[in-house]
């Protein structure tokens, strides 16, 4: 796995690079270019440059690009053809460890132990649950959000004298009347 400083492969180059990584198959600039929600082929194709010149994506003789190589991207882990943010790996301890504690304090209380349940037992379970949702938020917003649709361009200001057209219409008509 190629080591990959964080500067060189993120935001679009890497929303290019995890597409190409899980299509598994040769992808042509088009098809990157709706799969990764880029703006254009020429978008894509700089991208896709990009990771060819890094050494994780090579040409084929049609044009189309393939993984070379898995990169090791800091602060993420590959789990076949997905990368994972370590922060949700982190989350799923804290679940377990959370877990385990509400059990542990509902054995005590259903069963006939002499300890009892004090304030101590339910600031860990408190701590343990801000751990889990502190690690959970930051890893979600760590990942890369390929599969977020972009929103829509605002329409150029050209346009929206066509867009407004129907509503004037409908005023001139009802002036009309």
């Amino acid at each position: 796995m190629t080591k990959v400083e964080n500067e060189e492969i993120e935001g679009k180059t890497l929303k290019v690079y995890i597409f190409v990584a899980k299509e598994g198959r040769p992808v042509g600039t088009r098809e990157v270019t709706r799969g990764a929600n880029l703006s254009s082929p020429s978008v894509a194709q700089r991208h896709l440059q990009k990771l060819e010149a890094l050494g994780l994506l090579e040409k084929n003789e049609y044009g189309d690009y393939i993984l070379k190589e898995k990169a090791a991207i800091e602060g993420h882990l590959w789990i076949g053809k997905n990368i994972v943010s370590r922060l949700i790996i982190y989350s799923f301890f804290f679940i377990g460890a959370l877990i385990a504690e509400i059990v542990a304090i509902l054995y005590i209380q259903f069963s006939n132990l002499v300890i009892e349940v004090n304030f101590l037992y339910l600031t860990l379970i408190l701590l343990t649950a801000v751990s889990l949702a502190i690690f959970f938020d930051r890893g979600h917003f760590v990942i890369p959000q390929s599969q977020q649709p972009q929103q829509p361009h605002p329409p150029h200001p050209k346009h929206q004298e066509y867009l407004a057209l129907p509503a004037a219409t409908a005023a001139v008509k009802h002036r009309v009347r």
